[in-house]
């Protein structure tokens, strides 16, 4: 099968230090690829280059088996890639309905459409709708997100990308802010996510995590991939050496 989503021999060098070292990574319809690695290990330089926010020394990146130039987030957005990202790239002074359809504003019906007005019972209808399909805990959909708790914007994030994605999502640390409940949940939305044809892409450093739900585990190391496990088959030890090196042969599989 053509991976959806293909990186070959991607470089990128920040002064000295060479954040990819000719990476390769690739991903399918319908599964979910974990992206590992210590910290430095190039993971999230790897989400930023697949994405369009960040400039190539080198490589390519292929979309359904074609060479494609991202350069700008827009690119990918047109493919139908979102992306997650640490920061999580809110706007603080907006609430969460303005932050869920960013950029992609639902106009009002007739002449108040016409005239630039937005429908916002609508905008709210559906982002309180994504809200609880992932379980979240988002009470207010009129308050700036500025005022919210680390968990509530990490949720708000993630089901803005869930939302929008219709072929691939990056998930970057998705539940580093979230407490066990809201864990689950994001879990489970990854699962469904998948379920529907989309490919997942998740970068973490929770093991456990990454083994439930990855139905294959890339393992990055200074800056390329060096092993690719079936995530059913692997083991934590299998994981960890790989990680540090105790495994490095690119290509290994269990």
């Amino acid at each position: 099968m053509t991976p959806i989503l293909e990186a070959r021999g991607l470089s990128r060098s920040f002064g000295s230090v060479r954040a990819l070292d000719e990476a390769d990574f690739d991903v399918e319809e319908g599964e979910v690829v974990a992206l590992i690695g210590d910290n430095g290990a190039g993971k999230s330089t790897m989400v930023k280059a697949m994405s369009g926010n960040l400039a190539l020394d080198s490589g390519t990146v292929l979309f359904d088996g074609r060479q494609v130039a991202l350069t700008h987030p827009s690119d990918a957005t047109r493919l139908g890639i979102e992306v997650v990202y640490q920061d999580l790239a809110l706007a603080p002074h907006l609430d969460p309905t303005q932050n869920m359809f960013l950029g992609r504003e639902i106009a009002a019906p007739g002449l108040l459409g016409w005239f630039g007005f937005m429908n916002n019972k609508e905008m709210r209808r559906k982002a309180r709708q994504s809200f609880n399909d992932l379980g979240g805990t988002v009470r207010s959909l009129t308050s700036p997100v500025g005022n919210m708790s680390g968990g509530q914007r990490q949720q708000i994030a993630i089901a803005r990308a869930i939302a929008w994605a219709n072929r691939v999502v990056f998930l970057d640390e998705p539940t580093a802010a979230l407490g066990v409940v809201q864990t689950r949940n994001v879990l489970e939305a990854i699962k469904r996510v998948r379920d529907t044809g989309i490919a997942v892409v998740l970068i973490s450093h929770s093991m456990p995590e990454v083994m439930e739900v990855a139905d294959r585990i890339q393992v990055m190391r200074l800056g390329r991939r060096v092993a690719t496990f079936k995530g059913a088959d692997t083991t934590m030890e299998q994981l960890v050496g790989a990680m540090t090196g105790a495994l490095e042969t690119e290509g290994q599989s269990s």
